[in-house]
């Protein structure tokens, strides 16, 4: 999922959706009442620093498509604060596009409207095959043991982004690899008067994929083995403290930032006015934002002590975007021949250069395009100390919920009010509340 995506919907939208689509949902059409079976709409999310970079990036490969095969592609670029929205209204109105793309970790909450044609082995074979992509890509397609509700397109991973003329003139030889060292590297980096690391404490999405991290790294799950959700377990409090620390009690983030939404910590590395940045696959909107890439290293998100790894050594969320067509599409024939066209080995390769992200499909990662250094830690990353956010069909409302209370509890320390184990306890206490009934 793109971290620069805005808060989900809330449980209240997602419950009506489930409720009005227990038969399916979608587009009423290939591309709406009167187009052609040669017509499809596809909703494709904003990849790129702009939507016109992104309409930029795809139209000409659209155009290959129909020179392939006939079949004309209306595309939309729809921006990350309003996708979920849009298309949860889609399942309940049955007007929506043929394909689209959608932030990977709602794969499971989409998958639940039953709106979603449901990718089993004789649509995989259409496309060349399940096994043609990576593992951890297909974790995050839907909930595990059911045929997935999407299909991988783009991968992505957190990294750690550092300014190196900032770290050089604190004297700092390398990243820090552990969250204590990233603390006293800030005080180093503060002494030359320049801030840390950038947040964005009012980004409800960006709250929810660091918070998951920090609890895997307290070896905890904000959901329980049966998919209860367990939001005041003592390790998930701690892990929330954790995070919110490093601008309540470390000052290592900027207490302006509490109030950061939808890329502005991005802007600010890019301008060299933090010395670090948490972020997905960073480097394209970087390099839109005229940051050269000579500026910055990139390296492993820290981690509690050690090296990254499984179990509590995690240091990202398995992020990235996924492919998928509405079941009552008129044009599920086409629809298909779209997804294998993008995910195909060639198209493959061509978008995820335009992007800087990591292609899901294995023939096409084990490109030479892609083995440049920080693509090297993006991989490594996916492949070795990178988790799935909870494939429950509740999902988006826990992005939702922990999200927001997340955003609470920063705007508590940037206004030095006391960010203690039982205030973060009571924020998570009323998220848990919020969540649908089982």
């Amino acid at each position: 999922m793109r971290s620069i995506r805005a808060a989900a919907v809330g449980a209240v939208t997602m419950s009506l959706a489930l409720a009005a689509t227990a038969c399916g949902g979608g587009s009423s059409s290939g591309g709406g009442s009167g187009d052609s079976p040669k017509t499809l709409t596809y909703w494709a999310s904003n990849q790129g620093a702009s939507i016109a970079i992104d309409k930029k990036v795809l139209q000409p490969e659209l155009a290959k498509f129909q020179k392939q095969t006939g079949i004309k592609v209306k595309l939309e670029v729809v921006p990350w604060s309003d996708l979920l929205n849009r298309i949860l209204t889609a399942t309940t109105s049955g007007q929506g596009p043929d394909v689209l793309n959608i932030g990977n970790t709602w794969s499971a909450s989409l998958q639940a409207t039953g709106a979603l044609l449901p990718w089993d082995g004789e649509n995989f074979a259409r496309i060349g095959g399940k096994d043609r992509f990576v593992d951890s890509a297909l974790g995050s397609t839907g909930v595990r043991g059911k045929d997935p509700a999407a299909v991988p397109l783009y991968s992505m991973a957190y990294a750690l982004y550092y300014n190196k003329q900032i770290f050089a003139d604190a004297g700092i030889s390398k990243p820090p690899a552990t969250w204590d060292e990233l603390i006293a590297d800030g005080r180093k980096i503060k002494a030359k008067g320049k801030s840390v690391l950038g947040a964005e404490g009012a980004n409800v999405s960006e709250n929810i994929h660091h918070v998951f991290v920090f609890a895997k790294q307290h070896d905890a799950d904000f959901f329980t083995a049966d998919g209860r959700p367990d939001f005041t377990n003592p390790e998930v409090v701690g892990a929330v403290k954790q995070y919110v620390d490093l601008m309540a009690e470390d000052k290592v983030i900027p207490t302006g930032d509490a109030e950061y939404a939808q890329n502005q910590s991005v802007s600010d590395f890019a301008k060299g006015k933090q010395a670090m940045l948490l972020w997905q696959s960073a480097a394209s909107n970087l390099k839109a934002q005229g940051m050269s890439e000579n500026a910055y290293g990139i390296a492993p998100v820290p981690v509690q002590s050690g090296t990254p790894g499984t179990g509590a050594q995690t240091n990202s969320m398995v992020a990235g975007i996924n492919i998928a067509v509405f079941k009552n599409s008129h044009n599920v024939d086409g629809a298909t021949k779209f997804v294998k066209f993008m995910t195909s080995d060639a198209e493959q390769k061509v978008l995820n250069t335009a992007y800087t992200t990591i292609p899901p499909v294995k023939a096409a990662q084990a490109d030479t395009a892609f083995n440049s250094p920080s693509n090297a830690v993006l991989k490594s990353t996916l492949a070795t100390s990178a988790a799935p956010l909870p494939q429950v069909a509740s999902e988006s409302q826990f992005e939702t919920a922990v999200g927001t209370a997340v955003k609470d509890l920063f705007a508590d320390a940037a206004a030095g009010r006391a960010v203690t184990t039982d205030s973060v306890r009571a924020r998570l206490e009323k998220a848990q509340q919020q969540m649908p009934a089982a």
